[in-house]
């Protein structure tokens, strides 16, 4: 992997954007897998690709995020420039106005029904864009937006592989359940990564959406995950009420929240106990709740 710091950074702005070369670099705090993310003066931010499954991201948001910032409320990434490969550097990067505010937890939003209401009321919006040639599901973005089964594989795997641990007849049942069902409307925008990460709040409450990397039109039941890895059970039925999503949709989302808690305990479990701990929370988490349902 190559080893994106703040010395590989000042010579790409250097040699392509020598106009901001006196603007101070430094990384950013909370930063991401996808890319590596550095403040740029006061009021942008650079962003490279990490590997080069991520470098399609890149013209992805170029593309579309201008168009779409254009018809929400609240306000989202935007691109301002796009960097070249260099001989140190080997892919397209960007430049980005900065977007103030906190990364989201438990702590710093107001009201946690408030926040899932309005957290909501924005993926509300954003899948009511028109979604002419858009990018359906793929590669570039992991599939979200596409069919869950895409995973089962990898999930069946986790279960059989922490039988010990897990409820493996239970999961095997919310995961097939998920499975049951399909998109079969028309596609809608989907972030595909609606997580606290990305998730900014200014004074306790929701002020912007960042890093759409992994885009797409479709099938957007995987915008709902957050539901299970950061809500509890009350703001978890006023996130499902805002976004208006039927039983169906909200299987498949539960489907996506297992998916990834599954495979991330699996893979964590002898190497990062803090990850592996999260994941069983959040796996404990979908089965009470679908318990209770």
């Amino acid at each position: 992997m190559i080893d994106i710091n703040v010395n590989l950074v000042q010579n790409l702005i250097k040699e392509q954007f020598p106009e901001l070369s006196n603007l101070e670099i430094k990384q950013v705090k909370n930063d991401g897998h996808d890319n590596r993310t550095f403040h740029l003066g006061e009021n942008m931010s650079v962003r490279l690709p990490s590997r080069d499954w991520y470098v399609p991201q890149v013209e992805k948001e170029h593309k579309w995020l201008p168009f779409l910032s254009k018809h929400l409320s609240l306000p989202i990434s935007i691109p301002l420039a796009q960097g070249k490969p260099n001989k140190d550097y080997p892919y397209p990067w960007s430049i980005y106005k900065w977007l103030e505010g906190e990364t989201v937890n438990n702590e710093n939003i107001v009201d946690q029904n408030e926040f899932a209401k309005d957290l909501g009321g924005f993926l509300v919006e954003f899948q009511s864009i028109d979604t002419n040639g858009g990018p359906i599901a793929g590669i570039h973005n992991f599939y979200r937006g596409g069919d869950l089964a895409v995973y089962d594989e990898q999930s069946i795997n986790a279960i059989e592989n922490n039988i010990e641990i897990f409820n493996e007849h239970l999961l095997k049942e919310i995961w097939g359940l998920s499975l049951d069902s399909k998109w079969d409307s028309e596609p809608v925008w989907l972030h595909g990564d609606i997580a606290p990460g990305n998730i900014l709040v200014n004074d306790g409450k929701l002020c912007a959406v960042i890093d759409f990397g992994v885009l797409g039109v479709g099938d957007p039941s995987c915008d709902a995950a957050m539901a299970w890895t950061f809500f509890n059970s009350s703001s978890r039925e006023v996130f499902k009420q805002a976004l208006k999503m039927d039983e169906e949709t909200w299987s498949r989302a539960r489907g996506w929240a297992l998916w990834k808690a599954l495979i991330t305990y699996d893979g964590n479990k002898n190497y990062n106990k803090i990850m592996a701990e999260e994941s069983l929370r959040i796996i404990n988490i979908i089965i009470d709740d679908y318990k209770a349902t």
